[in-house]
């Protein structure tokens, strides 16, 4: 479906994500003729210099990465590309910006805010100034939105001054992929798992994002950030929200968000006494990547040789209502892992009463592995008569292969959730509520490693992280998904 008449305003438009997300992902749409023929894209930045300087800069750092894209869908794509000098600390540079789009009046205007959060309430003064928020302009922010809960309060609060909350796009790109809505589409559209998807059946359920990359040149962000704010409190939590969330009464936005926020309330907080238990926190050490050497964190560029900011984090999570009580969600997110890998998984308990024998691992026999990254798919695993003349079993699967099982084309998570911003869908962005319950949650884990005197667990890059994640697991007897 084509979408309407648009100018995307891309503030942050030299910068890295930018670059590598949000340029692909719009040209991706203009590549499968989604976009309007007049669509535009204002890509912003500080300093002065010429739309075709600016397409020169593309030319190096976007096209190389679009694989086989055809030079006429690039040369038709960049036609599309404006530059506009605006820097929220010289107002005078909206004028510009305001003019141009005020000169064609699109149907629909997103300002995506692909900058440091101190910026956003400048940039969306000056957006006010200069009557670039008419009903018709939506404005997309970037995480992380704050530091902690009262900074996420105050950029909230001066943001809903200028846009109303339906305005307000607060992006997780977690949420656009599309094994998570297959998710949704596995619980809420079959009656095969709904009977199963409870504490009577669940034994646990376990949340990864690894990296493989470190820091990179975000050295000086990073730091200041670390893994838990970065990570757990937008995208680990969302997950856990889309495993965890009551059936919606409809597939309406607010339905959608209205269930996330009780399970957000129903986590059971962490306090300072559980932090020691419930948590890992760790930092890696020199290591090797792909057989390549990579230096340890302490020794990344803009790093503090003395920090002790956390690069990985493991939680046992759990929810105080009926469905989940007594069932661990186990979150897990780290940098200079062994693979890039998202996942989550569900592990089923055992049949009550085993009549075959049993087959020789450690793993629950049937668990559900929902992969986001690298690719995405969607196994269920389970027991199987082996052939031969005994009653022998041996696990088996099920596989949904994206790829393989639907031969269209499938929109990357920031092309289907720039989609829709443009078409005003809001089910699969963050409502404020969302985020301020999700700061009260990670909130006394940071205050309480902040005020500790004991350092991050250090892990050798290339690894799962420290071997205090493992025993995390093992108190409850339990095994990390690869470990099995």
């Amino acid at each position: 479906m084509s979408l309407p008449d648009f100018d995307m305003v891309l503030f942050g438009g030299t910068g890295d994500l930018a670059r590598r997300k949000l340029l692909p992902a719009l040209f991706d749409a203009h590549r499968c003729g989604g976009m309007h023929a007049a669509s535009r894209i204002l890509a912003t930045g500080s300093h002065a210099q010429t739309t075709e300087q600016y397409i020169a800069t593309l030319e190096e750092t976007v096209r190389p990465a679009l694989g086989q894209a055809k030079p006429e869908d690039w040369a038709s794509f960049v036609q599309r590309i404006c530059y506009v000098q605006a820097d929220a600390r010289q107002p005078g540079n909206f004028d510009a910006l305001a003019e141009k789009v005020h000169s064609r009046n699109p149907e629909v205007v997103v300002c995506y805010l692909a900058t440091a959060p101190h910026l956003f309430v400048p940039i969306c003064e000056q957006l006010h100034r200069t009557k670039l928020n008419t009903p018709n302009v939506r404005v997309v922010l970037e995480k992380p939105l704050g530091h902690d809960l009262d900074s996420n309060e105050a950029i909230n609060a001066a943001v809903a001054q200028f846009f109303t909350e339906d305005q307000i796009y607060r992006i997780d790109h977690y949420l656009g992929k599309e094994s998570v809505q297959n998710l949704m589409a596995i619980r809420f559209g079959n009656a095969l798992f709904e009977p199963l998807w409870r504490r009577e059946w669940v034994q646990d359920v376990q949340i990864t994002i690894a990296e493989e990359l470190g820091v990179e040149t975000r050295g000086d962000f990073y730091d200041r950030t670390g893994a838990l704010r970065d990570m757990v409190q937008n995208h680990l939590l969302q997950l856990l929200c889309m495993v965890a969330m009551e059936p919606p009464a409809s597939l309406s936005e607010d339905a959608i968000r209205d269930e996330k926020i009780k399970i957000l309330k129903a986590l059971k907080p962490i306090t300072p006494q559980d932090v020691a238990e419930k948590t890992v926190r760790g930092q890696y050490r020199e290591g090797a990547i792909g057989g390549k050497p990579v230096p340890g964190y302490l020794q990344e560029q803009g790093i503090a040789p003395d920090s002790r900011t956390e690069t990985f984090v493991a939680i046992k999570a759990e929810i105080a209502n009926w469905r989940w009580e007594g069932v661990p969600f186990y979150l897990r997110t780290g940098k200079r892992m062994q693979s890039r890998l998202a996942e989550i998984v569900i592990h089923f308990r055992d049949v009550p009463h085993a009549i075959f024998p049993k087959p020789l691992t450690l793993s629950p026999q049937n668990r559900l592995v929902i992969q986001l990254q690298p690719e995405e798919s969607i196994r269920l695993y389970f027991l199987a008569k082996q052939p031969g003349d005994t009653l022998e079993l041996t696990p088996t699967s099920l596989d949904l292969d994206f790829a393989h099982s639907f031969k269209v084309r499938r929109a990357g998570a920031y092309e289907r959730l720039l989609r829709d911003v443009i078409r005003g869908r809001l089910g699969l962005f963050v409502r404020r509520d969302e985020q301020v319950q999700a700061w009260r949650w990670v909130e006394p884990i940071i205050d309480t490693w902040d005020a500790s005197s004991v350092p991050p667990k250090p892990y050798t890059a290339g690894t799962w992280g420290p071997a205090a994640s493992s025993a995390l697991m093992s108190r409850d007897g339990a095994l990390w998904h690869e470990e099995v």
